[in-house]
């Protein structure tokens, strides 16, 4: 699938790392380094501006390694763009570590997934129809 694409970041296109890598990465497009204190967040800017077909989104994820090595997450995970929305992407990032993490200008910062989706159209009903799990949630299934 082709998708247009508006980089005014100064960097590489988001692009996928491995041949069968679902995300692309996307980078920070940052005037001067930005530092996160523990529990801070902040909107980074990207540079990008795309434009989606009709019927899909682009999903904005954490970067495994940055959770895991800083505790740097998003806080809206996963961000949707919608098909018709043509600002500037923005990670809204969020330090979840207890030591300042700083961000630099064409980091890596989060991944970009392109989905299809379907459009649900609700039927209301009075009731729905009964299966083996019914209404537990929330851990009934097991102690683990």
């Amino acid at each position: 699938m082709k998708v247009k694409i508006i980089n005014e970041s100064g960097h590489d296109l988001p692009a996928y790392e491995t041949p069968s890598s679902a995300g692309m990465d996307v980078r920070a497009k940052l005037d001067t380094p930005l530092t996160l204190q523990p529990l801070q967040r902040a909107l980074i800017p990207t540079g990008l501006r795309i434009q989606l077909p009709h019927g899909y989104e682009c999903q904005v994820r954490p970067r495994s390694g940055l959770a895991l090595k800083h505790g740097i997450s998003l806080v809206n995970t996963p961000g949707t763009i919608d098909a018709d929305y043509r600002g500037e992407i923005g990670i809204i990032a969020i330090n979840l570590s207890d030591t300042p993490y700083t961000i630099s200008d064409g980091e890596r910062i989060a991944q970009l997934v392109i989905k299809e989706y379907v459009r649900a159209e609700w039927q209301p009903v009075s009731t729905l129809d009964h299966t083996e799990r019914g209404d537990g949630g929330f851990g009934h299934t097991g102690v683990n």
